[in-house]
């Protein structure tokens, strides 16, 4: 039990770091180093140089960045904006939903007003386009 507990941390922070190098890639812009990413995280808590390597190796096994030969190393960049990649988990989350109308419901009643409104001229939009 207490095995499976910690695979379960891992998993957790793999995730949170993945989530803060790539929040990293998308405010730097442009081709990242490892080491230049290293540096923004450091600076915010003790992390090794090894450990960022192996996030940016796993991001772009993954699809989510390329990356380019660097001198003797590899810069990366994300291939899709922080808003495109939002977009799609929130449709993979609603594509988990067992009932998609009612997920969307709940979807749309925890949003503020001000949402709902810039949601609705979104989609009249797309219909006067279709």
């Amino acid at each position: 039990m207490e095995a499976a507990r910690s695979v379960a941390r891992a998993k957790v922070q793999m995730g949170e770091l993945e989530a803060a190098v790539m929040g990293v890639l998308w405010e730097l812009g442009g081709w990242c180093t490892p080491g230049e990413v290293h540096d923004v995280l450091a600076a915010e808590r003790p992390l090794a140089y090894t450990t960022v390597m192996t996030i940016l190796v796993r991001l772009w096994k993954k699809g989510r960045v390329r990356r380019q030969r660097d001198g003797r190393a590899f810069a990366y960049r994300p291939v899709f904006s922080r808003e495109e990649e939002v977009a799609a988990r929130m449709n993979e989350v609603l594509a988990k939903a067992g009932d998609r109308p009612q997920a969307l419901s709940f979807f749309l009643e925890s949003l503020a007003p001000h949402d709902r409104a810039q949601l609705r001229r979104m989609l009249k939009d797309q219909g006067s386009r279709g």
